[in-house]
């Protein structure tokens, strides 16, 4: 019988549960490697990606529920796990009660631990404040039942609610500083210590003193400790590959390379190639291909960052060189915006060697989400979606002149300082080039938001054309261009239409072309177009040639 999906199932208990019929993809493997030692690990990931599940595994491994484990790779050691169990303390940090100030999280710290004593039986007095009360759990768990395990779960969520207040961010850093230091100062009480969370911006603030710590978050061992491996996708999900493409009528082949396109990508290793897991679990239930993870809860503090930073350009981060410590010693206020977009998963390693890493966008789900959240938040284009929509079937048909009427559209709401102040951005380009940039990226941030594929400046032989989009029958090459002012206009047209024109004998002789507009070549038509962007007006005005 096909396994369900376990959609929305963050507890290990319930997915193994023998009362029900859910599909588990077995990572014990990597977590019993963590298990047999005595260490305390931190793990970074994005939102998502398991981490809670991962939590949840290793407080059921520790605490040897054996039944859960039949047919898995740590079932034997934690059977033998359930002869002498060890304690557990599970903090989840994105659970807490309330965030409204230092008060209220040291309250809800203090309640979730009083729940803990109360399942485990043992009698506490409740403590003056959560570190207090942090203590006293360790050590009274330790004198009745032996060494104490602690897991926490997103760490660093009272921090990112704030990211937008730095003051607030201080003074949450500090108490949870505080709080975690018991984690050093009962270290002769604990088993076994693991921590996960989204950033490690707060590594340095919030676990200075715990330089124990063994941050795995990189390391080439742990790179598919979440996620799916292409193997692990095939193997566990080959009955529901089989139904999906039946359905969608193609092979499993060409669904299995669709897939890739859209969920694969995500490295931690610069090695190891992920697939999102949420991505995927729903893919398979839906069986549409759809932005899932980035629909399911953009986190407010990204667009919160974002707007801070002033980021109104996707391809600036594609194949964004970084030193390899990029993500190291850093804490929000001071973190670079490809150390940020990274760690929140919206950008991946793509390269890696021994002192530098190249970083990209990790799939098309992400890529076109990371367009639409830009359009939507920086730029005020509410209709994103249906504009880039329809550009792309006129695109398709080949309809430039209705290409540039929604192109304008697009512009019409974008407040004029923002898009002065955008311009002068990249100081060391030409104010033309700057101008041209500008309406390339948000071109193209069009295009990508409707998943279209469609290529900025790829180099041939005689340069570099601006952005040229494939489709079946035909292919477009699109050369932009700025005017300063309105008598610009003309001169920047002709060195457009001599410039693609060159462009275009990339893909064949040009002879008749010029006169047609277009040519056929291996059954393709070649269109070319130049846009030039009338910067006193805030529009394109175009020429076919």
């Amino acid at each position: 019988m096909i396994k369900d999906l376990p959609i929305g199932l963050q507890s290990f208990q319930n997915i193994r549960d023998n009362d029900y019929n859910y599909l588990y993809v077995d990572k014990t493997e990597k977590l019993l490697q963590l298990a047999k030692t005595k260490n305390s690990y931190f793990l970074s990931r994005p939102r998502r990606f398991g981490k809670s599940l991962t939590i949840s595994t290793l407080e059921s491994m520790f605490q040897g529920k054996a039944e859960l484990f039949k047919g898995l790779y740590a079932e034997e050691w934690v059977k033998e796990q359930a002869n002498h169990p060890n304690p557990v303390i599970t903090l989840d940090m994105s659970g807490l009660d309330s965030y409204e100030n230092i008060k209220e999280i040291d309250e809800s710290l203090i309640n979730d631990l009083q729940h803990i004593a109360n399942e485990y039986k043992i009698n506490i007095d409740k403590e003056r404040n959560a570190k207090a009360m942090f203590k006293k759990l360790i050590y009274t768990l330790y004198e009745k039942f032996g060494q104490v395990v602690v897991l926490i779960d997103e760490y660093d969520c009272p921090i990112t609610e704030y990211i937008d207040n730095i003051k607030m961010v201080d003074k949450v850093r500090k108490f949870l500083r505080n709080f975690y230091i018991t984690l050093k100062t009962y270290t002769k009480y604990l088993r076994f210590v693991f921590i996960t969370g989204i950033s490690k911006f707060t590594k340095v603030g919030i676990f200075s003193g715990l330089n124990n710590l063994n941050d795995i978050s990189m390391d080439d061992k742990y790179g598919d400790i979440l996620g799916y491996t292409q193997k692990e996708l095939e193997d566990n999900f080959s009955e529901w590959i089989e139904i999906t493409a039946q359905k969608k009528s193609m092979s499993e082949k060409e669904l299995l390379d669709k897939i890739k396109e859209y969920y694969d990508g995500f490295s931690f290793d610069g090695i190891t190639r992920v697939y999102n897991p949420f991505s995927v679990l729903n893919f398979f239930d839906k069986t549409y291909f759809y932005n899932y993870w980035y629909n399911s809860a953009t986190p407010s503090f990204l667009v919160k960052y974002l707007k801070k930073h002033e980021v109104k350009k996707t391809d600036l981060y594609k194949n964004k060189e970084v030193d390899i410590h990029f993500t190291d010693a850093r804490e929000i206020e001071t973190a670079s915006v490809e150390s940020f977009l990274y760690q929140t998963g919206y950008l991946t390693i793509k390269e890696k060697d021994e002192q530098l890493i190249t970083l990209d966008y990790p799939n098309e789900e992400v890529r076109s989400s990371m367009a639409g959240l830009y359009l939507e938040n920086m730029y005020n284009i509410e209709e994103y979606a249906i504009l880039g929509n329809k550009i792309w079937k006129a695109l398709k048909v080949g309809n430039i002149e209705n290409v540039v009427e929604l192109f304008n559209q697009a512009l019409k709401p974008i407040p004029y300082d923002d898009y002065s102040k955008n311009k002068e951005k990249n100081v060391k380009n030409s104010e033309a080039e700057r101008g041209e940039y500008w309406y390339r990226s948000l071109f193209m941030m069009l295009l990508t938001a409707t998943g279209l594929t469609a290529y900025p400046e790829p180099h041939d032989f005689q340069g570099r054309s601006d952005v040229v989009i494939p489709f079946e029958d035909h292919i477009i090459i699109i050369e932009f261009k700025f005017a300063k002012t309105s008598a610009e206009v003309a001169k920047m047209r002709k060195q457009g239409e001599d410039q693609v024109a060159k462009y275009a004998e990339t893909y064949g002789d040009i002879s008749s072309f010029i006169n047609e507009g277009e040519k056929k070549l291996s059954n393709k038509k070649v269109i070319t177009a130049v846009f030039v962007a009338n910067d006193k007006k805030k529009q394109i005005i175009y020429s076919t040639p």
